[in-house]
C-alpha cells in the first residue's frame, strides 16, 4: 500500500531513522553489480534529503559519477524498525553545508576535519522508500508468533509501507558531479541559507 501524502511519509521516515548511527549505502559498479558499505548518518532532521561525508576519491563517488541510482538501508534490530530508501546521489563540495553537518564524530574518518581537501558530501535526494515498523514488545510479537504457528493464519509483524516522495523523470539521469542548486540546497539548510547572507 501506498502513501499519498509526502509530507506525512517524511515525518514518518524521519521518525525511524532518527537514531539509527550507521546506514548501508549501496551503488551500482561499472559492471552491474551492486556494492554496499557502512555510512555514518547525520543528525540533521531529515527533509527528504539525506547527507553522508565522503572523501572525493573514494570509489562510491566514482560509482556514484556513472551511475546515481543508491540505495541506503537502515535497521534499528531493538525496536524492529527496517527502512529501505532509493534516490539519485550527488557529490558535494560545499564548506557552509559540511560546516553545518560536521560533528566532532567524524574525525575518526577524516583526521584533518573540515581542511581536510578531500572532504565532501554525498547529498541523496529521495526517491522512494519501504519501511517496516513494529513497534511491539518482543513479548507481543511472540505471543503473535506463536498464535500464527497455532492458527494457521499469517502473522501480522507491524505495519510495512511503500512511499514515494518524489517521482523521477522517465530516462533521467542526473550527472552527480553536478551540484545541486544554490536554491536546492538553501531550501535544505535554513541555518546555512542564514549564513551565506
Amino acid at each position: 500500500m501506498a502513501a499519498n501524502n509526502p509530507s506525512k511519509s517524511i515525518e514518518k521516515l524521519a521518525s525511524l531513522i532518527k537514531d539509527i548511527r550507521f546506514a548501508m549505502l549501496t551503488t551500482v559498479c561499472s559492471d552491474g553489480s551492486l556494492r554496499s558499505r557502512p555510512m555514518a548518518t547525520q543528525q540533521d532532521e531529515f527533509d527528504g534529503v539525506l547527507w553522508f561525508f565522503t572523501s572525493a576519491n573514494e570509489a562510491k563517488v566514482r560509482e556514484i559519477q556513472d551511475d546515481d541510482h543508491v540505495n541506503v538501508s537502515y535497521a534499528d534490530p531493538d525496536k524492529n524498525n527496517y527502512v529501505s530508501v532509493s534516490g539519485r546521489a550527488t557529490l558535494v563540495r560545499d564548506k557552509v553545508i559540511a560546516k553545518e553537518l560536521w560533528n566532532p564524530f567524524f574525525k575518526a574518518w577524516f583526521p584533518k576535519g573540515l581542511d581536510d581537501p578531500q572532504l565532501a558530501l554525498l547529498r541523496i535526494a529521495v526517491e522512494r522508500a519501504e519501511y517496516w515498523d513494529s513497534p511491539n514488545s518482543k513479548l507481543v510479537q511472540l505471543a503473535g508468533f506463536i498464535k500464527a504457528v497455532l492458527t494457521g493464519k499469517q502473522a501480522k509483524g507491524g505495519e510495512n509501507e511503500k512511499v514515494t516522495l518524489r517521482r523521477p523523470k522517465p530516462g533521467a539521469h542526473a550527472k552527480s558531479s553536478e551540484r545541486p542548486s544554490s536554491k536546492q540546497q538553501q531550501r535544505r539548510l535554513p541555518r546555512a541559507r542564514a549564513a551565506r547572507r
